[in-house]
């Protein structure tokens, strides 16, 4: 689908990553389970579930680690999505990114395969309370329905969550509706608003 989409985008003089459909796909899996989208507070032992989705992703900068949030992610258009995610991405790199750009995030992306990781075990931005870390994007052998051998394009995807407030089941079938949009996100159209 990327691929069909960025002539699309390159006509407009836009760019089209993984990365905001990562977070669009992301922001329909929370909005069917939105602990994972939630704060706690741990001095109140209260779960505050937040109004918006407002996906942080993690930045190589000149100054260290970053994590600008696109605001709002389940409002925006793909288009818009990628817009934030150049001007957030470029603003951290340059160091000019915004003390607002690096407040409230809910939920975390750690792209590690952007610099050609494959596998990472990542920490949770508290009081975020579940971030997911992404290897690169890999052709593997893998076997068809047939038994067949054939590539297929695989990425490593890990997950942390707080046990404070998430169990593994949570985890497990929040990742598997997010892999569904992924795998197939001609789904996400039933779900878009």
């Amino acid at each position: 689908m990327r691929e069909r989409l960025k002539a699309s985008f390159a006509e407009r003089d836009e760019r089209l990553t993984l990365m905001p459909l990562l977070m669009k796909a992301l922001a329909l899996a929370v909005s069917e389970f939105p602990l994972l989208n939630c704060r706690f507070d741990a001095d109140a032992e209260a779960i505050h579930y937040q109004p918006g989705c407002h996906i942080g992703m993690a930045v190589d900068s000149q100054s260290g680690l970053l994590v600008p949030n696109v605001k709002h992610v389940e409002t925006l258009s793909l288009r818009q999505v990628a817009a934030e995610v150049e001007r957030l991405t470029r603003a951290a790199r340059e160091g000019r990114v915004a003390p607002a750009d690096l407040k409230g995030g809910t939920i975390s992306i750690s792209n590690i395969g952007a610099l050609g990781g494959t596998y990472a075990m990542p920490i949770i931005n508290a009081p975020e309370v579940a971030i997911v870390a992404l290897g690169r994007v890999q052709r593997l052998p893998r076997f068809d329905a047939e038994g067949r051998v054939v590539a297929r394009s695989i990425m490593t995807v890990t997950w942390s969550g707080d046990h404070r407030v998430l169990d593994g089941g949570t985890m497990a079938r929040f990742c598997n509706r997010w892999k569904g949009y992924l795998e197939a996100p001609e789904s996400m159209l039933a779900e878009l608003r």
